[in-house]
């Protein structure tokens, strides 16, 4: 009987693959930014079109000390909860019923398949007609950006848990109320957590644009006041807040969901 010798081939980890050491990435950052630095102070690079590093944590020194930090940040983050808050809520409560109900995946469903492709953005002048230019145009913006990714993630959720764990609980006589309850809900938790980073993100971005349009506070109103006075510095410093809120709010859903799993929520483990 021949036998076949197998000789195992290790994998080339450093071309196919492996885990690269953090410190390259921030090394790359590093470089990067005395690069920048040093392509504005020698005149490589126009004050006109991009400001320096020192100048821009400069702005942000005074932003911060000025206190015009806080009441620019105050006022998107409040928009960003009350439109985050009620669209995430709504699009929750639409993406069960989807989940759970047949009438509502037959009736529902197609309607948010077929404007979920439409661009948020340009819904943003009809909202101004309908709520005006006060903060209602703002909040409507960010709920209906928001809404959509929710409905989707929480009826694919709901759509995942696993239909085994479903026929074992009707089995055993649990009613309807208690199967979601106890298997759909926490079953679906995962997804509907992972929904909220996708949200997140679409909010922050439909938040900066509507403030940007019409609005005299806010982190968009300031980049747009600062880039209309070709304020490089200014307008850099307000991007740079934007980014740093925009990763605070990307990392709470993780945040969340690890704080949820020690204290033993179900279908967060």
């Amino acid at each position: 009987m021949n036998t076949v010798n197998r000789i195992a081939v290790p994998l080339r980890t450093r071309v196919f693959g492996g885990k690269a050491p953090r410190w390259q990435g921030w090394l790359v950052f590093a470089v990067l930014l005395v690069f920048w630095e040093a392509a504005v102070r020698l005149g490589w690079i126009s004050r006109a079109f991009i400001a320096s590093p020192s100048e821009i944590m400069v702005q942000l020194k005074q932003l911060l000390v000025s206190g015009l930090l806080w009441e620019h940040l105050w006022a998107s983050v409040r928009r960003l909860a009350i439109g985050w808050g009620l669209g995430t809520l709504l699009g929750i409560v639409i993406g069960l019923l989807i989940g759970l109900w047949r009438v509502a995946r037959g009736t529902l469903l197609p309607l948010v398949s077929a404007l979920f492709p439409v661009p948020k953005i340009a819904l943003l002048p009809l909202f101004l007609v309908w709520f005006g230019i006060d903060e209602g145009s703002k909040v409507a913006t960010i709920l209906i950006g928001t809404l959509f990714p929710t409905v989707i993630a929480t009826y694919a959720a709901v759509d995942n848990v696993d239909r085994g764990l479903i026929r074992m609980g009707q089995s055993f006589g649990l009613p309807q109320a208690a199967v979601i309850r106890s298997i759909i809900l926490p079953g679906a938790m995962p997804g509907i957590f992972a929904g909220f980073r996708i949200s997140v993100s679409i909010a922050i971005t439909m938040l900066v644009v509507a403030e940007m349009m019409n609005a005299e506070s806010g982190i968009g109103a300031y980049i747009a006041s600062a880039g209309a006075l070709y304020q490089m510095d200014q307008l850099l410093a307000g991007v740079l807040v934007h980014g740093l809120l925009a990763e605070t709010l990307n990392a709470a859903p993780a945040l969340v969901t690890a704080v949820s799993g020690l204290v033993g929520v179900p279908g967060t483990t």
